[in-house]
């Protein structure tokens, strides 16, 4: 028999517990109860300060003000990635949350490139990408225009820890209840399996209809008690170690996420307000956590605000991120490299998933098995885009990236990389969080060029294709020099 959902209990705190609280209480906390246990005695993971665009989204909902959102959480303005020798040694290209230039009818604008011969060029493709031209000159402003060629997609940089504690605040203020304490015991009912209630340590017992998992790794309710299970990816992303220190802040404030691939993984560095992110992604097959940690440090360019904190992790996904009436959100429901900051918007996107199949009435397996099968696809559309990066490269300095070009890859992949191949089709899968301008600068920036381009390119005169094109890139370049700098837009929001 259904038991209706009146109490919703959260395990654990950090970015994943407070923003499962925070949308939940904001959106239907009218219907249910939420109370939310963590233990100030654990520390939580900060696996990304790097965000991408749809968390605007997630506090607009939320009713967060950005310019207070911004100074609470150090944030700084994320409008990409630069990717740092990965196609080769000394080699760069951006990704970055725009889409180049201004496409046609049933032809995207880089098979017009390809057929100006500009596309073979890595460097023309971003000239017409206003996200890149703001990043390269350091300034930042949204532009109040109607025209889409003025669109600034951007995210954020910000310190994950105060986020945390930012939405915390929030959420107690509109009735979360927090309870501090250890669980020493989870009960669970003999008949159905479903978690009744946590047991914590000095006695206290917190039981709950729905029990939301963020304890991290670990999967205290998702694995350690119903043994959900986990579908390992390392044999196509074999990083499986991270070490992580935070350093001073550089003098400008770069407008952009960087990832510099070594010969063994690959470097991130996130700027913040207050101080630099820097972390190394690497595989322990390649190297040892002590040559991890000399490459990383060796390579701060600012001195360090404490010690390297080493973190240890084996990609994929639980096989199921709901089971019984248990729903793992964070790190307890897989984990996939930051490469592309989509750590926190998969804690994002399961909460919005389970908003949107909230059992009012009870759990049912209906609501469960579709909820599965959304969050599947979703672990396996964003495992293809990472495989990517590693797949398509050129270097052959090292065994790491030579096993890495040389790999066999999902099927799923390896379809869209051949039919981009052959004639530079780009097909949005259903619901994929990476748009086909992140496919296509990827796969170009990494020296994937197409065999062939769309027959419609042919339908505009030569010298009309070269007019429109520049017509474009002076288009993208006019707002720029009267834009204030990123650090310029930092302190005015600021001071707001």
């Amino acid at each position: 028999m259904q038991t209706a959902i009146k109490k919703v209990v959260i395990l654990g705190g950090g970015t994943a517990g407070w923003m499962s609280a925070a949308m939940i209480k904001k959106l239907i906390g009218q219907a249910v109860e939420i109370e939310l246990v963590e233990s100030e005695s654990i520390g939580t993971i900060g696996v990304g300060e790097a965000t991408i665009p749809p968390i605007k989204l997630f506090n607009s909902v939320l009713g967060i003000n950005e310019a207070e959102f911004i100074r609470e959480t150090k944030a700084t303005i994320k409008l990409g990635i630069k990717f740092e020798n990965w196609k080769t040694q000394g080699e760069r290209y951006f990704h970055s949350f725009g889409a180049a230039g201004r496409s046609l009818a049933f032809c995207q604008f880089h098979h017009l490139l390809k057929r100006a011969g500009q596309l073979d060029d890595d460097k023309h493709l971003w000239q017409y990408d206003l996200n890149f031209l703001m990043a390269e000159a350091g300034k930042f402003s949204p532009i109040n225009s109607q025209d889409p060629t003025y669109d600034v997609p951007y995210a954020y940089h910000f310190d994950a820890g105060l986020y945390a504690a930012f939405l915390k605040r929030f959420s107690q203020k509109i009735g979360v209840k927090r309870t501090e304490g250890l669980v020493e015991h989870v009960k669970q009912n003999q008949i159905t399996g479903f978690i009744e209630c946590l047991m914590l340590k000095g006695g206290k017992e917190v039981s709950g209809d729905l029990f939301i998992d963020c304890s991290g790794f670990k999967g205290l309710l998702i694995q350690e008690k119903l043994s959900t299970g986990y579908e390992d990816w390392s044999h196509w992303l074999q990083c499986d170690r991270a070490i992580a220190v935070p350093s001073k802040r550089f003098e400008q404030t770069l407008n952009y996420t960087r990832s510099i691939a070594h010969p063994a993984g690959w470097q991130w560095r996130i700027p913040l307000q207050h101080r630099n992110g820097n972390g190394l992604v690497y595989s322990s097959k390649h190297y040892t956590d002590q040559q991890a940690q000399d490459i990383l440090l060796s390579n701060l360019q600012s001195d360090t605000l404490g010690e390297p904190n080493l973190l240890r992790f084996a990609t994929g996904r639980r096989k199921k991120q709901w089971n019984k009436n248990v729903v793992s959100i964070g790190l307890s429901s897989g984990f996939l490299e930051p490469l592309e900051s989509t750590s926190i918007h998969l804690i994002q996107s399961a909460i919005i998933r389970l908003v949107h199949m909230f059992p009012h009435a009870g759990v049912n397996d209906s609501l469960i098995n579709e909820f599965n099968k959304q969050s599947k696809l979703e672990f396996e559309q964003i495992r293809d885009f990472l495989i990517l990066h590693y797949k398509v490269n050129e270097r052959r300095d090292s065994l790491f990236w030579n096993d890495m070009r040389t790999m066999d890859i999902p099927d799923s992949l390896a379809h869209k990389i051949q039919i981009f191949k052959e004639n530079g089709r780009l097909f949005r899968e259903q619901n994929d969080l990476f748009q086909d301008s992140s496919w296509l600068q990827v796969m170009v920036g990494q020296g994937l060029i197409p065999n062939d381009y769309h027959p419609i390119a042919n339908s505009i005169p030569t010298s009309q294709l070269m007019g429109m094109l520049e017509q474009v890139k002076t288009m993208k370049e006019k707002p720029i020099a009267a834009l204030p700098s990123h650090d310029e837009f930092l302190a005015k929001l600021v001071k707001t």
